[in-house]
């Protein structure tokens, strides 16, 4: 697996310098939930051995794999807001995928399928809800058929348990509202609360004698130029990390898990910012309550390859809703939730310094037609009855949003794969970021984690 690893050699030579359930897991301790600084430290005087930046889904269940492995190491975990897993984890739409989309062989693929399996063990083991509801990939035209069918052939070639290629009779058992010519029945396909999952992660963390630091935004990393006053440990820590607030934390090793931030981390750690996150804002709708019985479990289109997101499509919700989407348009603020939020840094940034004017022009075609879809409901609502024909505008309200942190190359590719950077000199000899975890890293998040933490054993020699 670690040979799959892809490696952008940045040059790191910075010289000197949403939804809990019932149901879940024991709830977080107070000073974790309040988020207070660190339990049993200060921010201002904290050592630690290894660091990791970022308490989404990919960074707690880093974080709760380095220190089972390493239980005699000291380990903090980072996050710039009062609470954990609120950004890409808190907005996910939830599903479980099954792995079937991704390119055999590919890291993506790999650990997704890996991923989906430790996800439900662990879900099992912790008491949290689940629904193993399913998913039906639904061809509605002709053409669409052929790309159903090499669909069908990737998820085998990518082990995915249980596929089947079904006709429209079948179509009709799973889903008795839907059309279809043919469909393929995913059934290991499911949905649960990913916040929920991320802070059960955090809990283990705890209970292993990690140490959490919320309201800890990060703004330099950099090799301590001496030993901080009054110390004893000389320079065992050599890594200064300091917030916006001036406070410092002391370190041996860093991991970066920074999401929608990867690239600024990076860069001010020294390292390469490439490549760019540009933000993707997916607007949902929701099927009214009264309306929530037209479908049962995950239903989505046949994806057009030519485009880098999957459509619109059905979610069911561990809650009970639907939700309808989403979309995929240009976010002007990289936690921009709302249509208009703006930060002219961020769009200053995407524009000078990624490939997003070469992504544009394209795909100019599909993303004029993603933001007439946000902008009238009936566009949206017309796509989807060619799913399910009795949904209507009067049907659906406007619902949450989430921002897909999406990693591009200065040539406007899209980056899909996971991408981790090492790095070169002084620091880059204690450091990994974690530059790129698109969907499914939320699925895949157990998987990651193992591999990072074998990544990290290895590189560090831990």
């Amino acid at each position: 697996m670690l040979a799959a690893l892809r490696y952008l050699g940045g040059a790191c030579g910075r010289a000197g310098g949403d939804f809990p359930a019932p149901c879940g897991p024991a709830r977080l301790r107070p000073w974790l939930l309040r988020g207070g600084c660190c339990y049993g430290r200060s921010a201002s005087t904290s050592s630690f051995d290894v660091v990791i930046v970022g308490g989404g889904i990919v960074g707690l269940a880093s974080a709760r794999a380095l220190i089972q492995r390493h239980s005699a190491l000291s380990i903090g975990l980072l996050e710039k807001e009062k609470d954990l897993a609120l950004h890409q984890t808190g907005h996910n739409s939830g599903v479980i995928h099954s792995g079937i989309y991704y390119k055999p062989a590919s890291l993506k693929a790999k650990l997704c399928v890996q991923g989906a399996a430790l996800i439900y063990e662990y879900c099992n083991k912790k008491g949290i809800s689940y629904k193993q509801c399913g998913k039906l990939i639904v061809a509605v035209e002709q053409e669409e058929i052929p790309r159903l069918q090499a669909l069908y052939e990737r998820g085998l070639q990518n082990g995915v348990q249980g596929l089947r290629l079904i006709q429209k009779e079948d179509i009709k058992k799973k889903e008795p509202y839907c059309r279809g010519l043919m469909a393929i029945d995913c059934p290991y396909t499911g949905i649960v609360d990913y916040r929920q999952v991320a802070l059960s992660f955090a809990q283990d963390f705890q209970d292993a004698g990690g140490s959490v630091l919320t309201n800890f935004e990060v703004r330099d990393i950099e090799m301590a130029k001496e030993s901080p006053s009054g110390s004893q440990d000389g320079m065992k820590y050599p890594i200064v990390i300091r917030n916006t607030k001036g406070e410092e934390v002391r370190c041996q090793y860093v991991v970066t898990c920074a999401g929608l931030y990867s690239d600024r981390i990076s860069e001010m750690s020294g390292c390469s910012p490439d490549p760019r996150i540009v933000p993707f804002r997916g607007d949902y709708l929701l099927l009214k309550p009264e309306k929530c019985y037209l479908v049962k479990g995950n239903i989505y289109p046949v994806p057009d390859s030519r485009f880098p997101f999957l459509g619109v499509h059905f979610t069911p919700r561990m809650d009970g809703n639907i939700w309808l989407g989403p979309n995929a348009i240009l976010a002007f603020k990289r936690e921009g939730y709302k249509p208009f939020d703006f930060s002219a840094r961020d769009v200053m940034d995407v524009i000078v310094n990624s490939g997003l004017v070469k992504l544009v022009l394209e795909n100019f075609s599909y993303g004029v037609n993603e933001m007439y879809k946000a902008c009238f409901l009936s566009a949206t609502v017309k796509h989807l009855q060619k799913f399910i024909p009795e949904i209507t505008v009067r049907d659906i309200l406007r619902g949450p949003a989430g921002v897909r942190a999406q990693a591009l190359d200065r040539d406007g590719n899209l980056v899909e794969d996971f991408v981790f950077d090492g790095g070169v000199g002084d620091i880059g000899s204690h450091i990994l970021h974690v530059r790129n975890a698109p969907s499914p890293a939320a699925t895949s998040s157990l998987a990651i984690s193992g591999m990072i933490a074998d990544e990290v054993q290895q590189r560090f020699e831990l």
